[in-house]
């Protein structure tokens, strides 16, 4: 069973707390549980969909192996974000792995179940169709960023999106925010699709403009607003 962090996390996700009572209710009741220590697989690439699923606790790190055998990390999926139902809509196989990133749980509603459930409510066809036309602008934006944008930019901007996904409040300092999912620096320029020195130096950059603070828990954003500038100053450039 989820906890009962876990259970808010799943009814507090932007998408799933837009369906109607009665829908959440069927998914939560079909649904079950699973835990993962930091770094197990939970689903690889190939494989044939077996379930939908959403993250409840920890994150987890979707990626894939170039022919060169280099790991490339597309994303991270926070608590709240349902993945996988795209495999199962097309019927192929899984496109990406995806690991557990920290001690994490996943919330998995058996294909069969969730073909059931779209038979009883038409309203999760629409609000599946809103969900991926968000990921396809998500996609669109993270392609335009990579092919205009300088890596200081696309680096705040994801700095901006892990403290709004993982930020939690600094207790010396309130108006500091530490990003609660600790990523290594070479985690976070796969992200960006960098190398980890070129990221590290734009890190220090930020730090000496005490913007942000590098430490051996992870990152601490000192001034939200300076960090927000820094993208947007850009972004309005081009």
């Amino acid at each position: 069973m989820l906890t009962v962090d876990e259970r808010a996390a799943i009814n507090s996700g932007r998408w799933f707390s837009t369906l109607s009572p009665a829908l959440r209710h069927d998914i939560l009741r079909c649904a079950y549980v699973k835990r993962f220590a930091d770094g197990a697989l939970i689903t690889a690439r190939g494989e044939p969909p077996e379930d939908w699923i959403a993250c409840a606790k920890g994150a987890v790190r979707v990626s894939s192996t170039s022919v060169s055998g280099k790991q490339i990390t597309l994303t991270y999926v926070e608590p709240g974000i349902w993945f996988g139902d795209v495999s199962i809509f097309d019927g192929d196989r899984r496109t990406h792995d995806a690991y557990a990133h920290g001690e994490s749980t996943v919330l998995c509603v058996a294909k069969a179940d969730f073909k059931k459930i779209l038979t009883l409510h038409v309203e999760l066809y629409e609000a599946l169709l809103r969900l991926n036309t968000r990921r396809i602008r998500q996609l669109y934006g993270l392609v335009e960023d990579l092919n205009t944008l300088p890596l200081r930019a696309r680096l705040a901007k994801q700095l901006v999106h892990l403290v709004r996904s993982y930020g939690v409040a600094s207790l010396s300092n309130g108006a500091e925010m530490r990003i609660g999912l600790h990523l290594a620096q070479e985690e976070l320029a796969q992200l960006l699709g960098a190398s980890r020195q070129r990221v590290n130096q734009e890190l220090k950059a930020m730090e000496r403009e005490d913007v942000i603070r590098i430490e051996a828990g992870g990152l601490v954003v000192r001034d939200r607003d300076a960090l927000t500038r820094i993208a947007v100053a850009i972004d309005t450039e081009r």
